[in-house]
């Protein structure tokens, strides 16, 4: 078993935060083999940010993703740019108040509403990135969802821990909710 993911993004949507998670939540507590890379632009906020996440359960060998089975696309120019890398039959899933989907992709694609829902819930986009992870190991059970709290509880201070469980459990919800595929 092998999933090979890119987090892509703007620089301040948390995408290297988000892959890091659920890096750490597959190699800590799924018993895992994963691997992290990540590449953002020199303006850091505000420019593109991309992070691979390999999983498996072999050694890994190649820590950069060439050919995802899932792609997270958080803003147009992400989706633009790596929708069409996505291995045929994989999943797209995107933030729908920031990507309009093409309908010729040979992908899954999953659209969201992470920014309306963190917006109306926070008044800010701050804890967008685990309102996606809780969406994504809902379509894509590689982790569990314990782990990923774990995860979440251990990492963040405690002034944020609480937020970003709530964010993440928002997200677990929008798949059961509101799914829409194209």
């Amino acid at each position: 078993m092998i999933q090979r993911f890119v987090f892509s993004g703007t620089g301040g949507q948390g995408v290297i935060t988000a892959a890091i998670v659920l890096a750490e939540a597959a190699l800590y507590y799924g018993e895992l083999n994963a691997v992290q890379t990540q590449v953002y632009g020199p303006e850091a906020r505000g420019g593109a940010a991309r992070s691979d996440v390999i999983i498996a359960d072999a050694e890994i060998w190649f820590p950069k993703v060439l050919e995802p089975n899932v792609a997270i696309c958080l803003g147009q120019q992400a989706y633009d740019r790596f929708s069409g890398v996505v291995r045929p039959g994989g999943i797209i899933i995107v933030d729908s108040h920031n990507v309009r989907l093409q309908k010729t992709i040979s992908s899954r694609q999953f659209q969201l509403p992470f920014h309306e829902t963190v917006m109306t819930e926070y008044g800010t986009i701050q804890a967008l990135n685990m309102c996606m992870l809780g969406a994504l190991v809902r379509l894509i059970p590689i982790v569990s969802p314990d782990a990923m709290r774990q995860v979440i509880s251990d990492r963040f201070d405690e002034r944020f821990r609480q937020t970003n469980l709530s964010a993440f459990e928002l997200g677990c919800n929008l798949v059961k909710e509101s799914v829409r595929t194209f």
